[in-house]
C-alpha cells in the first residue's frame, strides 16, 4: 500500500476487486500494533451484507478507491470478526492465512524503549 495516504481518508471509499468489480465500502482501518501501519480495511459487502477484512498490503489506492487483488468470492469469504473491535493475533493469523499471504516478521525486540535520542549508556 502507499504510506503515504492517511488511513482514515479510505473510510468511505470504495473498494474494487482484481477484476474491477465492487465488493463494497471501507468501514474501518486496522493498524498493526507493533508499527502502527495500516495492514487491513474492513469493507462492508453489500445493503445488509457483513464487513470482510482485507489486506491493504498488497492493495492500490486510486482515484476512484481501494483495489484489492483479489476475487471478489475470496473476500466474501473471509472470516467475519465484526468491526469496531481490535483484531486478536489468532484473527490475523487467520486472515494471512486465508489470502494466503506470509506472515510478517516479528518485531524487533531490540529497542531502546525509555532512553532520550544522544543518551549515552
Amino acid at each position: 500500500m502507499q504510506t503515504d495516504i492517511d488511513p482514515r481518508s479510505l473510510i468511505g471509499r470504495k473498494a474494487f476487486d482484481r477484476n474491477g468489480h465492487k465488493i463494497g465500502t471501507i468501514d474501518e482501518v486496522y493498524l498493526d500494533d507493533a508499527t502502527g501501519e495500516p495492514e487491513w480495511a474492513a469493507v462492508r459487502t453489500g445493503l445488509f451484507g457483513r464487513d470482510a477484512f482485507v489486506p491493504l498490503e498488497p492493495s492500490d489506492v486510486a482515484e476512484d478507491g481501494l483495489h484489492v487483488p483479489y476475487e471478489r468470492a475470496l473476500i466474501k469469504d473471509a472470516p467475519d470478526f465484526g468491526v469496531g473491535r481490535h483484531l486478536s493475533p489468532e484473527q490475523e493469523l487467520q486472515l494471512y492465512h486465508h489470502y494466503g499471504l506470509a506472515l510478517p516478521p516479528p518485531p524487533s525486540t531490540d529497542r531502546d524503549f525509555g532512553k532520550l535520542a544522544g543518551q549515552e549508556d
